[in-house]
C-alpha cells in the first residue's frame, strides 16, 4: 500500500513544504508571495482530509499510510510555523510550544503502542479542535493581510495561533494523564 492514491496525496503534504518555503525566495512581490503561499497550505492540508475519506472509501487504508499521514501533517504544520516566525508573524514561543508537543505527543504514542496501550492515548476531540485552530492560524499567517477588504488576518491569525498554543498545552496535559495510569500499571 505504498502507492495508492490516498497514500500518494499524503506523500503531496510532504513535498509541499519545500513549495511553500521555496514561495517565500521567489521574485514576487510580498502579497502575492503570501497568496501563493496561503493556496498552496489550504490546498495541501485540504489533502489530509481528502485522503482519509479516499482510503476508507476505496478499501485503500494500511499501516503505512495510518504512520505517513500524521507525519506529513506534523511536517507540514512544524515547516510553516518556522516559516512564520522567520517571517516575524508568529511568535517563537508559540512554535516552540506546538513543534514541542508534536514530538512529546508522537513518542508518547509511539511508546504507548510498544507497551500495548495505544488505545489509552487515541485522538481525543481536544486534538483535532487544536488542529482546526492551527490550521485556520497558519493560512491567515501566511495570508498577513486584509482579506474580503476587511478581515485582518495578521490580527486573527495572531489570536488564533496563541489559542492553538493553549489548546495544545491543554490536549498534551489530557493525553498525558490518559497515559500516566497505563504507564504506573507497566512501571511496578
Amino acid at each position: 500500500m505504498f502507492w495508492t492514491i490516498p497514500t500518494i496525496m499524503t506523500w503531496t503534504r510532504i513535498v509541499a513544504i519545500p513549495l511553500i518555503v521555496g514561495v517565500f525566495y521567489a521574485p514576487l512581490d510580498p502579497a502575492t508571495r503570501n497568496l501563493v503561499a496561503t493556496v498552496m497550505f489550504v490546498v495541501f492540508a485540504a489533502t489530509d482530509w481528502l485522503d482519509g475519506y479516499l482510503a476508507r472509501k476505496l478499501n485503500q487504508t494500511s499501516s503505512f499510510g495510518a504512520f505517513l499521514d500524521p507525519v506529513a501533517d506534523k511536517f507540514l504544520v512544524c515547516a510553516s510555523l518556522l516559516v512564520l516566525v522567520h517571517l516575524q508573524r508568529a511568535d517563537v514561543f508559540v512554535a516552540l510550544i506546538i513543534i514541542g508537543r508534536e514530538i512529546a505527543i508522537s513518542a508518547l504514542r509511539e511508546w504507548m503502542a510498544q507497551i500495548g496501550a495505544a488505545k489509552s492515548v487515541a485522538v481525543h476531540m481536544l486534538g483535532k479542535l487544536k488542529t482546526v485552530v492551527q490550521m485556520v492560524a497558519i493560512p491567515f499567517l501566511l495570508y498577513d493581510g486584509r482579506l474580503f477588504g476587511a478581515v485582518d488576518t495578521g490580527v486573527w491569525g495572531t489570536w488564533l495561533i496563541w489559542i492553538a498554543a493553549v489548546l495544545t498545552v491543554w490536549s498534551m496535559v489530557y493525553y498525558l494523564q490518559k497515559a500516566v495510569p497505563e504507564i504506573r500499571a507497566r512501571v511496578q
